[in-house]
C-alpha cells in the first residue's frame, strides 16, 4: 500500500498540471450535471416496519382524503381578558381572519371553530385548522404571506392570534456552521504552519472535494429520489475530513523537506506514509456512515451513504490533488522566515539539536504517571457519562421551540386552554374489512372505542367519535391523552392502548393500529434504540478487523474501540446535562429542555466513531512506525506524539469549530446535533486520544504490539507505517550508486 501510494504521490507531483486539469474537469462535469438535474420529488418522512407508520399507510390506502400529507396550520384565537371568544365582536374578528384565507390556491380545507366546536370549555380560546394541498417544504411564499396577513388582521382587531403546525415553519439554514468552521480552520492552519500557502492548501482542496461531492449528490438526487436534507451531513463531514486529510499530508510533506528530501521525493514519501493513514482512516469513516443503512430508515440511509461518498472524494483529493498542489508550492510551503532560517542553517556543519515540543513533553509526563492519568481519565469521563443512563428519547415538537416563535406560543395557548395532551392526540386506525360478528364494521369500531374508554382516568382524557369511510373498511377515532406528547406517561399510554385493543380484536376480527404524532415518535425512538446494539456490533466489529490489519496488534484496536465507547457515552451525557437537565442551558441558548432527539445516539455513534478512528490512526500510526523502525515501545509513544500531537490537535480544533457553529441555530435539533458532535470530538481527541491512549500504551509496553503468529501470517500486509516503502527506497538508492570500475570503463580514451 505505502509503496503504491508513494509512486502515486510522485506521479501526481510530476504531472501536476494534468492532475489539476482532471480535477477541474470533474468539478465542471458534476457541476453541469447538478445544474441540469431534475429536482427530487417531495416524499413524506417514512419509517418502515413500525406500527404508527402502518397506520399511516393503511389510512392513505383506504381513506386517502383523510390521510393529509400536505402542510397544516392551526390558527389559534384567544379573546382579550374579560371577554369570550364567541362574543359578537370577537366572533366577527375570527370570521374575518378565516375569510381572508378564502380562495388561496394551495388550501384544501379550512375548518370553522364555531361549527366544528373547537372552542375551549371556558370560552376564551378557539382554533381553526387549515389543510394545504402541498407539503410545507414546497409551499409558495405567497401562500405563507396570505396566512401571515390574515393573522395580522385578527391581531389588529384585538385578538391574540398565533399559528401552530408546519405551514409557517422557516427553512433551517445550516450555512453559518460551515462559514464559521472555515474561518476558524484558516486561523488554526495559519498558526499551525506559519505560512499562508500551507494554510490555504487544505482549505482549497477541502472545498474542491465538498464541491465535487455535493454536486455529484445533487446530480443524482432526482434519479434516486433523494431528499433535500441528504447533503447537509455530507457537507459537514466532507468539509471536516477534507481539511484534516490534506492537513496530515501537508504536515508530513513539510517534515520530509526538513530532513533534506527534494520536493518530489518528499511528496512521494508524504503520500506513501500519511496517505496510507488517510486511506484507512477514510475507510473507518465510510464503514461507520454506510453502516447507518442497517437501521432501515430511508432518510438515515440516504444521509449516511451521501456523507460516505463525500469522504471517498476527500480521500481521492488528498491522494492526488494535494501532491499536485504541493508540486506548484514546492519549498514555498514554508513561510519566508523559515526558508531564510533553513538557508542559513545549511551553511553550518551541524544544525542545532531540536528541542522537545509540547507533544513529546506531554507524552513523557504520561509515561511517568500512566496509572494516575488513566484513572483520572476514566473517572472523569465516567462522571460525565452518568446522565446518559437517564436519557429520555423523543422527537422535539413545538414545545421545544423558542418562546418567541408563533408555533411555541400557539402550543402554550392550546395546552392551557384544552389540556396538555391536546397538542399530541393519538389516532386509532381500525381495519374493519375483516370484521366478523353481528353489527359489522360499526360494532367492531365501537368495541375498540369501549375498550379504550376503560383507560379513562388512567391517561386518557377523551375519546372522539368513530369515523367510518364510505366503503366501511376503515374506522378512525381520536384519543386525547392527559399528558403532553413528550411526557414519558404518554409513551406508557400508547402501550396500554395497544394492549387493551387486543381484546376487541379477538372478539371482532378487526385489527387496530395506534398512530398519531406521539405514537410515531415513540415507535421511531424504540426502533432506533433497538437498532443501536446491532449497529455498534457491525461498525465497531468491521473497524476492529480493519485496525488489526493496520496496526498488526490485538490490544491497540481493542483499546481504540473501548476508548471510543467511553468518549461517545460521555458526549451523550453532556447532551443530557444541557438539553434534558437544563444545566448551563442559557450559555448554549437552550430555552426549553425536553427529550433528547431519537436519532441522536445512533447518529452520534456513526459520525463520531469514524472521526475518532481518524485521530487514532493518525496518532498511533506514528507510534507504530517508530516501533517498527527500532525504537522501544515507550520511546515510540513519544515519537508518535512529537510528530502527530500538534497536527491532531489542529485537526480536532477545526472539526470542533465546524460542529460548534451549529450551536447558535434556532432549530433545537440542529443545535443539539452541533453541540453533541462538538462535545464528542473534544472528549475523544483531547481526553481519550491524548491521555488514555498513551497511558494504556505505557502500561502495556511491548505487548501492545503483540499479534499471534498464525494471525500475522493470514493478515494482509497493508504497511501503513511504511516499512516496505523504506526498504523499497533503500533498494532503489543502492541500485543507482555507480560502480567505480564501470565508471572508469565508460570514460572515453584521452580524458
Amino acid at each position: 500500500m505505502a509503496t503504491l501510494l508513494y509512486r502515486l504521490g510522485r506521479l501526481t507531483f510530476r504531472r501536476r498540471r494534468l492532475a489539476l486539469l482532471i480535477w477541474m474537469a470533474i468539478l465542471v462535469a458534476v457541476g453541469v450535471g447538478a445544474a441540469t438535474a431534475s429536482k427530487p420529488a417531495t416524499k413524506p418522512f417514512s419509517i418502515p416496519g413500525i406500527e404508527a407508520q402502518k397506520a399511516i399507510d393503511l389510512l392513505e390506502e383506504r381513506s386517502p382524503d383523510a390521510g393529509g400529507g400536505g402542510a397544516t396550520a392551526r390558527v389559534v384565537f384567544q379573546a382579550p381578558d374579560g371577554t369570550r371568544i364567541d362574543d359578537p365582536q370577537n366572533r366577527a374578528a375570527v370570521d374575518k381572519t378565516i375569510g381572508a384565507l378564502d380562495n388561496t390556491p394551495e388550501i384544501a380545507d379550512i375548518s370553522d371553530p364555531y361549527s366544528t366546536a373547537t372552542v375551549s370549555a371556558d370560552g376564551t380560546t378557539a382554533y381553526a385548522t387549515v389543510d394545504y394541498l402541498v407539503g410545507a417544504d414546497i409551499l409558495k411564499d405567497s401562500t405563507r404571506d396570505t396566512l401571515e396577513d390574515a393573522v395580522k388582521q385578527g391581531q389588529a382587531a384585538g385578538l391574540t392570534v398565533e399559528v401552530g403546525g408546519d405551514a409557517l415553519e422557516a427553512e433551517t439554514s445550516v450555512g453559518n456552521g460551515e462559514i464559521i468552521g472555515i474561518a476558524v480552520a484558516a486561523v488554526v492552519l495559519a498558526i499551525t504552519f506559519g505560512a499562508m500557502i500551507a494554510a490555504g492548501l487544505p482549505l482549497l482542496t477541502a472545498i474542491l472535494g465538498v464541491g465535487v461531492g455535493i454536486a455529484g449528490i445533487t446530480a443524482v438526487a432526482g434519479i434516486f429520489d433523494l431528499s433535500e436534507s441528504t447533503s447537509t451531513l455530507a457537507m459537514m463531514i466532507g468539509l471536516a475530513v477534507g481539511i484534516d486529510y490534506a492537513l496530515f499530508i501537508v504536515s508530513r510533506f513539510r517534515s520530509e523537506l526538513r530532513l533534506g528530501r527534494d520536493p518530489e521525493e518528499a511528496a512521494g514519501r508524504a503520500v506513501g506514509t500519511a496517505g496510507s493513514a488517510v486511506v484507512f482512516a477514510g475507510l473507518t469513516v465510510v464503514i461507520a456512515l454506510a453502516g447507518l443503512a442497517v437501521v432501515n430508515i430511508p432518510v438515515l440511509t440516504e444521509m449516511g451513504l451521501a456523507a460516505a461518498f463525500t469522504v471517498v472524494i476527500a480521500v481521492l483529493v488528498a491522494l492526488t490533488f494535494v501532491p499536485a498542489l504541493l508540486g506548484f508550492a514546492g519549498k514555498r510551503i514554508f513561510g519566508r522566515k523559515e526558508r531564510k532560517r533553513a538557508a542559513a542553517q545549511s551553511s553550518h556543519a551541524a544544525p542545532a539539536a531540536e528541542k522537545p515540543n509540547m507533544g513529546s513533553r506531554w507524552a513523557r509526563f504520561v509515561l511517568r504517571h500512566p496509572v494516575v492519568v488513566l484513572l483520572g481519565t476514566i473517572v472523569g469521563l465516567g462522571a460525565v457519562a452518568l446522565p446518559a443512563a437517564s436519557m429520555n428519547l423523543g422527537l422535539p415538537d413545538d414545545s421545544a421551540k423558542p418562546t418567541s416563535t408563533t408555533q411555541r406560543q400557539a402550543y402554550d395557548i392550546l395546552a392551557d386552554s384544552f389540556g396538555p395532551g391536546f397538542n399530541g392526540p393519538l389516532l386509532l386506525v381500525v381495519d374493519t374489512a375483516g370484521a366478523t360478528g353481528p353489527g359489522g364494521p360499526e360494532a367492531a369500531a365501537d368495541a375498540v372505542r369501549q375498550q379504550v374508554l376503560t383507560l379513562s382516568g388512567k391517561g386518557v382524557a377523551s375519546v372522539g367519535a368513530v369515523n367510518l369511510n364510505e366503503a366501511g373498511t376503515l374506522a378512525t377515532m381520536q384519543v386525547t391523552p392527559t399528558t403532553k406528547p413528550s411526557d414519558p406517561k404518554t409513551e406508557t399510554l400508547v402501550h396500554d392502548i395497544r394492549d387493551v385493543v387486543k381484546g376487541a380484536e379477538a372478539q371482532t376480527g378487526a385489527k387496530t393500529l395506534v398512530g398519531g404524532t406521539p405514537a410515531l415518535n415513540i415507535d421511531f425512538s424504540e426502533k432506533l434504540n433497538d437498532a443501536l446494539v446491532p449497529y455498534l456490533l457491525l461498525v465497531v466489529g468491521l473497524a476492529f478487523l480493519l485496525l488489526i490489519a493496520v496496526f498488526r496488534s490485538i490490544l491497540v484496536p481493542l483499546k481504540a474501540a473501548l476508548g471510543f465507547l467511553l468518549s461517545v457515552t460521555a458526549a451523550l451525557g453532556a447532551v443530557v446535562m444541557v438539553f434534558q437537565y437544563g444545566w448551563l442551558n442559557e450559555l448554549f441558548g437552550v430555552e426549553q429542555t425536553g427529550p433528547i432527539m431519537s436519532m441522536m445516539p445512533i447518529f452520534l455513534v456513526g459520525v463520531v466513531f469514524g472521526l475518532a478512528m481518524d485521530y487514532e490512526v493518525f496518532l498511533v500510526t506514528g507510534m507504530r512506525e517508530a516501533f517498527v523502525h527500532g525504537q522501544s515501545a515507550r520511546e515510540s509513544v513519544v515519537s508518535g506524539f512529537k510528530h502527530g500531537a500538534r497536527v491532531v490537535t489542529a485537526a480536532a480544533i477545526i472539526m470542533i469549530a465546524v460542529f460548534a457553529g451549529f450551536i447558535g441555530a434556532t432549530d433545537s435539533m440542529i443545535k443539539m446535533i452541533g453541540f453533541g458532535l462538538a462535545a464528542a470530538v473534544f472528549l475523544d481527541a483531547f481526553v481519550v486520544r491524548m491521555a488514555l491512549v498513551p497511558a494504556v500504551l505505557a502500561l502495556l509496553g511491548k505487548s501492545a504490539w503483540w499479534l499471534p503468529k498464525w494471525l500475522d501470517r493470514i493478515l494482509p500486509n497493508v504497511d501503513v507505517e511504511g516499512d516496505s516503502l523504506r526498504k523499497h527506497i533503500d533498494a532503489q538508492a543502492a541500485a543507482q550508486v555507480p560502480d567505480p570500475q564501470q565508471e572508469r570503463e565508460r570514460e572515453p580514451v584521452g580524458t
